[in-house]
């Protein structure tokens, strides 16, 4: 957002305050949140300290984990636990989470303070917060409208008003019919359920197809919960344990959520950096891990040099080779970058494994092969006509297709083999990667040079 914009929130949000009503959205409070902790940190605190309940727990999510960290310590115990008793469950739990890891004692007495509010609210988040954060369970919110399929339909929307007065549901779009002992039996949209007589038992019309439940057990792998969201473009999904009984529902908020992280992920990870560490911004802590990565960096270019020096005998008798030595390799470094992102994100969409992996190999090696035999003959031409000497041309053409062959062929099964091997393909990939192109254009184009044009 620009300046004015952000001074415009601060305008809104102080009227709002003075009046006791909140309507800016959270965002938008963090986002200016977000402006004022970098110029003025007391007034940051003071503002955040006059937030009221109902809107500072989805503020506090919608801040930076490092801001984020440092509000919470500056709140009370006392405060948060209203805060969090605002919240739906399934944030209700992520707060929580990120105030244990700021203070394990402050959680405590969060918690306590909890209790005191509404026991029964403080239970369900531990019971949430107790899930595998890879499975479904850990991502669940359980507000959901349910309606029995013995009752009628007047009987249930009776109900869903006087729930909503109370505000005790929000983002109710589909009603979930179960049974008495809460087996899930049908999910049907609310704008369905409204045509129907209001008379007529719900039981009557859950035949219809249509509202055969999709579901997801609690204890499901996330990454499976994230490829039903795709496959059936889903807004949200119920959560059932292994009996089929209705537990909670995840909404694609948090689906959103999830591949952006995924992603961000994924993006450091090539870059060989990591997320977590990058976000909490402790320099010493960045310094430390980026430097085990270039560190390995070092490593690999002392042995893309010592191809170097292999020849060096070569390049002494032909200075031509050193002026085009670093295209051969960085020509290959860019399009095995290029095969290497394809495929990790392939591996990350579940779109390829091990198993199916041979057409994405052959396809990626066609692509690498066919780029290198167009810019083999550009390149040749270019080195010919730069140093006049046509066997020049021959020799960084060659290489040229040998390199982005190989770049090919590593950029595909690198990330493949290391996904096989339990490795997050993303994580080194790019390393190895630069040093096979390396190494191999080096070793094919003095290789060639030396045979080709010394004698």
């Amino acid at each position: 957002m620009q300046k004015d914009e952000l001074l415009k929130i601060r305008h809104v949000l102080e009227a709002e305050l003075a009046s006791g009503e909140i309507t800016l959205h959270p965002s938008e409070i963090a986002a200016y949140l977000k402006y004022l902790y970098s110029q003025d940190r007391d007034d940051f605190y003071a503002l955040l300290k006059r937030l009221p309940e109902e809107v500072l727990g989805e503020v506090l999510l919608e801040l930076p984990e490092s801001i984020k960290d440092d509000a919470i310590e500056h709140l009370s115990a006392k405060k948060l636990a209203q805060a969090i008793d605002e919240l739906d469950s399934d944030d209700a739990a992520d707060l929580v989470k990120d105030i244990e890891d700021v203070d394990e004692a402050l959680e405590q007495r969060v918690m306590e303070r909890l209790e005191d509010i509404d026991k029964d609210y403080k239970e369900q988040i531990e019971t949430l917060s107790s899930y595998d954060e890879s499975t479904a369970g850990a991502y669940m919110q359980t507000e959901v409208f349910k309606a029995y399929e013995d009752e009628k339909i007047e009987e249930a929307i009776e109900r869903l008003r006087r729930l909503k007065a109370e505000g005790e549901l929000s983002n109710v779009h589909q009603v979930y019919v179960v049974d008495r002992d809460d087996h899930l039996k049908a999910i049907i949209p609310l704008e369905d359920l409204i045509l129907y007589d209001f008379r007529t038992k719900i039981a009557e019309i859950i035949g219809d197809k249509r509202y055969e439940p999709i579901a997801v057990r609690v204890d499901e792998p996330i990454a499976d919960v994230i490829k039903k969201f795709e496959d059936y473009d889903l807004a949200v999904v119920a959560v059932v344990d292994d009996e089929g009984r209705l537990l909670g529902r995840i909404t694609s908020d948090d689906i959103i959520d999830l591949v952006e992280e995924q992603a961000t992920e994924q993006i450091y990870n090539l870059a060989g950096v990591e997320d977590e560490v990058e976000e909490e911004g402790d320099i010493k802590e960045v310094t430390k891990k980026r430097a085990w990565w270039l560190l390995i960096n070092l490593g690999t270019a002392i042995l893309a040099s010592f191809v170097i020096g292999l020849f060096d005998e070569t390049i002494q008798k032909y200075v031509a080779l050193a002026v085009l030595m670093p295209i051969v390799a960085s020509m290959g470094g860019n399009a095995g970058t290029q095969t290497l992102t394809v495929v990790v994100r392939k591996l990350a969409l579940g779109e390829i494994d091990w198993q199916n992996a041979k057409r994405a190999l052959l396809q990626e090696t066609l692509i690498s092969l066919l780029n290198g035999l167009i810019f083999a003959v550009v390149m040749g031409a270019i080195a010919w006509i730069w140093f006049d000497d046509r066997m020049l041309g021959v020799v960084i053409a060659l290489a040229m297709v040998i390199n982005l062959l190989a770049a090919g062929f590593f950029g595909a099964i690198i990330p493949l083999f290391l996904k096989r091997i339990g490795q997050d393909p993303a994580v080194g990939s790019s390393v190895l990667l630069t040093t096979v192109t390396d190494v191999v254009g080096f070793f094919a184009f003095l290789g060639l040079a030396k045979v080709m044009l010394v004698h």
